[in-house]
């Protein structure tokens, strides 16, 4: 069911590190991301994709791991992601790239999903140096990391408390939960 694998989609920040991701799974979310909606159909988005521990290696420091953990400095070595998928803009083809991103990188986190696998999309992003590091020509803006391995921890989604903070935090198990809006706070009219 739809709703069971939306669930399941969570920004993971923990991963198996032994547990490889082969470079064709990454070619096949691509291709689900490929044949989504496009703005006007002009097909804006192209993709840098890594399963490398050397390519990994040169992505995982430009990346922000997690704002509201500030005592948390990223995950050890053997919870590294072992794959990611850089979303990147076209601007020789159109300049503004609207919902066109957000659509193609959820369908890739839901396709990992599917796949038992997770991941954690990145809008935090040191773009400088992964343009230097990955040789990625000055016409591509980067849009989002999307950082995919298995998932090692577990997220619970709860209702936000009664401070209304919709911070998400780690209980003193490291289990991670995300507060989140009631149906009735978001529908308005």
């Amino acid at each position: 069911m739809l709703k069971d694998l939306v669930l399941k989609t969570r920004s993971y920040r923990r991963f198996d590190a032994s547990v490889k991701i082969e470079e064709q799974t990454l070619f096949d979310l691509v291709d689900l991301a490929r044949n989504t909606s496009s703005g006007a159909n002009l097909q804006p988005l192209k993709y840098c994709i890594s399963s490398s521990q050397e390519k990994n290696d040169l992505i995982f420091p430009c990346l922000r791991w997690a704002g509201y953990l500030p005592e948390w400095n990223g995950p050890k070595n053997s919870e590294h992601p072992t794959a990611y998928i850089v979303v990147l803009g076209d601007t020789t083809i159109v300049r503004n790239f609207g919902v066109n991103p957000g659509i193609a990188s959820q369908t890739i986190m839901l396709g990992a999903s599917e796949l038992g696998l997770g991941g954690c999309m990145f809008g935090s992003i040191n773009r400088k140096n992964l343009r230097a590091k990955l040789d990625i020509p000055e016409e591509l803006e980067i849009l989002y990391v999307l950082a995919l391995g298995k998932p090692v921890e577990k997220i619970i989604l709860e209702p936000i408390k009664e401070d209304g903070s919709i911070r998400y935090y780690r209980d003193e198990n490291n289990t991670h939960h995300v507060p989140k809006r009631n149906l009735e706070d978001i529908i308005v009219c």
